[in-house]
């Protein structure tokens, strides 16, 4: 019997989709390809080289990039430092001015704090009502001195999608340069990095049913003579991330990136028709309500606050699988600094969860979970949520 809880929490991370798998074990053994792809005097490494090149292809195929211009990094983490502190130091740390957004993830915000701490003057965008950073917020920021602004594709919490393309010539009108995290958003917003005004770009693989520990870091025409490395030894990468490269976890990552580009169209509107019918139901409820933009959204991420009667989610962490803030707050046993830039005090914090669907979320998964949830609404005492 299996007493597993149900899994609604694929923003915080994805299984391994098992093609996948079967595409990372063949890089493994001495029958496998194992090779160094740095090696370039033999058989060995020239395979692995070859099957790292094609991984490089797959990841810029779905997001409309060219293959030279995606450079391996070990996650997002990583990417978005390399984005924000390569740009800062490539120009000299101290002074100018970036802009960024409270809502951001932590591995941008915790990364703009160093930098302010170096010198760099940053600005925090406060998002509108509906969890949105807009063009002229944006506009409004901007400074003479601003060389860099970073705001994500999708927030990982609400699951917002921000006007990139617009933000973009905002940014591109002031000459500077701008990044975007867009781990969230890989396969599951078309991206066109071909015709948006984007210089950099951060993806990570097991937010899109790819292994952890791999990501990758867009740097397009006007981002790569002003990009310093920030970890050195050996010059991999066009001397942007120097490493030796893990051909197994690329391999699998353009994996991913190649079934996310195959399977776009139906699987968007499985997860709608999913998304749609978790909704209506919990909707219904006395005091629930949907956190973010209605329309300008993915399906995949809810954010749903229940603010009447008693709610207690200490009910469900052992029959549901999901988030009461994003996994960074987690770790910290903070109130999501999300829902409190919002507007949501500590105490309506505590009263969100965060729900996201996938690739193997079903029908019978979604109503199992609305039964759960209003279990819990019925229940007492009232918890605090703290991070499940």
């Amino acid at each position: 019997m299996n007493t597993r809880p149900l899994y609604f929490d694929y923003a915080a991370t994805t299984p391994v989709d098992e093609r996948v798998i079967q595409v990372m074990i063949e890089c493994l053994g001495f029958n496998g390809n194992f090779g160094n792809p740095a090696s370039s005097s033999h058989a060995f490494g020239q395979q692995a080289r070859q099957t790292v090149e094609n991984a490089r292809r797959q990841v810029a195929e779905l997001v409309g990039a060219q293959a030279q211009q995606i450079v391996w990094t070990s996650g997002a983490t990583e990417s978005n430092n390399l984005a924000l502190k390569g740009v800062a130091q490539a120009r000299g740390v101290s002074g100018g001015h970036i802009i960024t957004s409270q809502i951001e993830h932590k591995a941008i915000l915790d990364t703009a704090r160093q930098l302010q701490d170096a010198g760099v003057a940053v600005t925090y965008l406060v998002p509108d009502a509906e969890g949105l950073i807009t063009p002229q917020a944006v506009s409004e920021a901007m400074r003479d001195d601003t060389f860099l602004v970073s705001l994500m594709l999708v927030n990982n919490e609400l699951g917002t999608v921000n006007d990139i393309p617009a933000i973009g010539e905002v940014v591109r009108g002031r000459g500077a340069l701008f990044h975007v995290d867009a781990a969230q958003g890989a396969g599951k917003v078309a991206i066109d990095l071909a015709q948006w005004p984007v210089d950099l770009m951060s993806f990570s693989a097991h937010k899109l049913y790819g292994p952890k520990g791999i990501g990758a870091l867009y740097v397009g025409p006007r981002a790569q003579q002003r990009l310093q490395a920030q970890i050195h030894g050996g010059g991999h990468e066009g001397g942007l991330r120097s490493g030796t490269l893990a051909t197994h976890q690329i391999a699998a990552m353009g994996s991913a990136f190649a079934l996310a580009a195959e399977a776009f169209d139906d699987e968007k509107k499985i997860i709608v028709a999913l998304r749609e019918r978790l909704l209506e139901q919990l909707l219904s409820l006395p005091g629930v309500r949907l956190n973010g933009s209605i329309t300008q959204r993915i399906p995949h991420t809810l954010s749903l606050t229940f603010s009447e009667g008693e709610f207690n989610p200490a009910a469900l962490s052992h029959s549901i699988a999901f988030s009461a803030t994003s996994a960074c707050n987690s770790a910290s046993n903070t109130p999501s600094h999300v829902l409190l830039a919002l507007g949501h005090d500590a105490h309506l914090a505590g009263r969100t969860i965060r729900l996201s669907l996938g690739r193997f979320t079903t029908a019978e998964d979604i109503d199992k979970a609305v039964d759960l949830i209003k279990t819990a609404c019925a229940s007492a005492p009232a918890f605090w949520a703290t991070g499940l």
